[in-house]
């Protein structure tokens, strides 16, 4: 891979996100002049990148204009967004000046909503869990079942619903969202989450299974699992769906060995370290192409059986140093 030049400006998003400072680093690592944003003034990731923004949230009405604002004021050359609410309005913005790390819009916006995934990628014949309307609950699927918002992130306000009496409750607590929630058939088996990485020609350059030990909002613990169904699934939602930029896919492996997708996350997971140890850089390698003009590379050589431990690391710097950067961030 050629070394970038240090004009090169990266702006990330989601400073607080726990593979971000890894990330940032990596990114200095080749050359590249990093600049990473977030909504809250402590995200670390502010701390380690050449220099912290604070910007709205992707939900604001003036969140466009300051992505605008700052991508003039630094003469950035390529974003990638790490936070659901701003994906839509990112894609939004490339144009031949600016590249922004994504999937297709229209791939973002039938992800985000996980009620259209599941039909659209049933229509496709990729296997996935039964999944209806809480509104639409009749009784006829058997628990233990998955409750969750039809629309949301990082395993928030997700319920296991066991039993009969259960869903009575869930039901008189979320009755006004009914509409917006979803149920889940719940498969036993191995959950896996999948790097897909792929750019604008649509050729997969790599699938790259970890299987998840541990998971807690995130990933803990997981380990690169080589597998020709997992990575056969994946490649199926490239060719069905078109999404031309790197997405993330959960699944559930059953006992008889079968996967079924659950949920796709329209841009690099947290997992993303692990990817990138096994062999394959999947954010690296799409910025190279990007920057140098390079076509699409297959990596089928990654490695299998690769550990991620995820841990704390203390970062330190400097009190002055630090103030500085808490004046330039506004606090």
């Amino acid at each position: 891979m050629t070394i970038a030049k240090k004009e090169n400006t990266i702006l990330i998003t989601g400073a607080g996100g726990v593979a971000v400072p890894a990330l940032i680093k990596n990114l200095q690592k080749m050359k590249y002049n990093v600049i990473a944003a977030d909504m809250d003034i402590n995200a670390p990731g502010l701390y380690v990148a050449d220099k912290g923004v604070i910007i709205p949230s992707g939900k604001s009405p003036i969140f466009a204009d300051k992505i605008i604002d700052l991508i003039n004021k630094e003469s950035i050359d390529i974003i990638v967004p790490l936070v659901d609410e701003e994906l839509l309005s990112m894609a939004d913005l490339e144009n031949e000046k600016v590249k922004v790390i994504l999937p297709s819009s229209h791939f973002i916006k039938v992800a985000l909503d996980k009620y259209k995934l599941m039909n659209v990628l049933k229509a496709q014949q990729i296997p996935v869990p039964k999944t209806i309307l809480l509104s639409d609950w009749d009784n006829q699927m058997k628990f233990p079942l998955i409750v969750k918002p039809r629309i949301g992130r990082g395993s928030r306000d997700i319920h296991i619903i066991y039993n009969q009496r259960e869903m009575i409750t869930i039901q008189k607590k979320l009755f006004n969202q009914s509409k917006d929630y979803i149920i889940q058939q719940f498969i036993e088996g191995t959950e896996y989450t999948v790097s897909v990485v792929v750019w604008k020609d649509g050729l997969v350059q790599a699938v790259v299974p970890k299987e998840i030990i541990s998971k807690k909002g995130v990933t803990r613990l997981a380990i690169t699992r080589k597998n020709e169904d997992i990575d056969n699934i994946c490649r199926k939602v490239e060719e069905a769906l078109h999404a031309n930029g790197p997405f993330n896919v959960q699944l559930i492996v059953d006992e008889c060995g079968k996967p079924y997708i659950f949920e796709i996350n329209p841009r690099y997971s947290t997992s993303i370290s692990l990817t990138i140890a096994s062999g394959v850089d999947e954010l690296g390698m799409i910025i190279d192409q990007i920057l140098n003009k390079r076509i699409s590379e297959k990596i089928d050589n990654w490695q299998d059986g690769i550990v991620m431990i995820r841990r704390s690391l203390d970062e330190f710097i400097n009190e002055k140093d630090f103030n500085k950067r808490l004046l330039e961030l506004g606090g």
